[in-house]
């Protein structure tokens, strides 16, 4: 027979504190790298903001790497964000890796120099940073 329990919380300010960490950096092809990066940031009310950093940089040899893209996913729902706070703890999953080179990586790559990227191409990378972190769900 199972026994009662009592849970006492003490209840105080919320806290949140911004971060930015790597979680994965991958030479897809000669002369290009891409970074991922899981963002915390914090809304005034100090509720947390999960968010996917992906940045594609061109690499030349003996100069710094030159940002070509930059795209940050913002988690809308509780079971993103909690996809996203586990890539901070526990890594890129082999599925999420794939999907970030296989798709991400051809999208953002896509859309490289160009100032205005067709709503379609915006799309397309917005779905394949969504198809990452909802792999699981």
């Amino acid at each position: 027979m199972p026994t009662s329990s009592t849970k006492v919380v003490p209840v105080g300010p919320k806290i949140c504190k911004p971060f930015l960490l790597d979680v994965m950096v991958f030479s897809p092809e000669a002369g290009f790298k891409f970074n991922v990066s899981v963002e915390r940031d914090c809304t005034p009310t100090a509720d947390s903001i999960w968010k996917i950093v992906f940045d594609l940089s061109q690499v030349v040899a003996g100069s710094p790497d030159v940002l070509l893209v930059h795209v940050s996913f913002t988690s809308g729902t509780p079971v993103e964000q909690q996809a996203v706070q586990n890539m901070a703890s526990q890594g890129v999953t082999q599925a999420q890796a794939n999907v970030l080179v296989n798709q991400v990586y051809p999208a953002a790559k896509a859309i490289a120099g160009n100032q205005n990227p067709t709503a379609a191409q915006k799309q397309q990378v917005h779905d394949a940073m969504s198809q990452v972190v909802n792999l699981d769900v």
